[in-house]
């Protein structure tokens, strides 16, 4: 196998999702790990239903939208000012630690991202983290009005980068996202954010806290008969495998 792309998931496997509980901490003292939580299994919820029910909306609105259910699910007031504000801190996530180094050290390979994140959203995203230059492109769901794992997204990442799925490496932490793109036929790495024993830890360690229900149903590989081809506990180790495969 010959990799020529390495192509990228945003949220979870580049940028952190959980980097926005200091903010809706802030905003909602005591509440900030569940709402942190709640506000992104509804995010994913939300895109799978509305591609489902071919009501596409992008998802700046599917964030938007997902936030307002978690407050009133808890029963938490907030203005629409203030739901948009919060909203946008998905517009400047941490990028993990590892991250600059391993786009760094990939290259000459060509990097790209497929997201679910509206253009506008990984635009300012990639900006912020300074990681924009680094890239060759930023593909996002948008592009076809349909969101992961819709096979039509993986193909419209072969079409974008005018290569055939045997060449192209692509990685995320999501189990869904991993499921449907080695379904569709790309060869997956999966970055795994919590180690197996670090999470049977936490879950049997009296009361399970949010955090922990997360990663037990989002971090966690998919039972759908599509693992991944490589598993890997830093996007650094990526460095390496790629090399031996230009």
């Amino acid at each position: 196998m010959t990799i020529k792309a390495v192509v990228f998931d945003a949220y979870g496997t580049l940028f952190d999702v959980q980097s926005v509980a200091g903010l809706t901490e802030a905003a909602f003292p005591g509440h900030g790990g569940t709402i942190t939580q709640i506000w992104r299994l509804k995010q994913l919820e939300y895109t799978w239903l509305r591609s489902l029910m071919d009501r596409y909306e992008d998802f700046w609105s599917v964030t938007r939208a997902s936030l307002d259910f978690t407050l009133k699910a808890l029963g938490l007031e907030a203005t629409p000012e203030l739901i948009v504000r919060i909203a946008a801190a998905y517009d400047a996530l941490a990028l993990y630690p590892e991250a600059l180094d391993a786009l760094k050290g990939l290259a000459p390979t060509r990097l790209a991202i497929f997201s679910n994140g509206s253009p506008s959203m990984l635009t300012n995203l990639t900006r912020q983290a300074r990681i924009d230059g680094l890239l060759e492109t930023v593909i996002s769901v948008d592009e076809i009005r349909a969101y992961k794992p819709d096979p039509r997204g993986y193909r419209l990442v072969e079409d974008r980068l005018d290569l055939s799925r045997e060449e192209i490496l692509f990685v995320s932490s999501n189990g869904f996202d991993i499921a449907g793109a080695k379904a569709y036929g790309l060869t997956v790495a999966r970055i795994e954010r919590i180690a197996p024993a670090a999470l049977r830890a936490e879950l049997t360690s009296g009361a399970i806290g949010p955090a922990a229900m997360f990663k037990a149903l989002r971090m966690q590989p998919e039972q759908l008969g599509e693992p991944a081809d490589l598993t890997i506990s830093a996007l650094t180790e990526l460095v390496p495998y790629v090399a031996a495969r230009r």
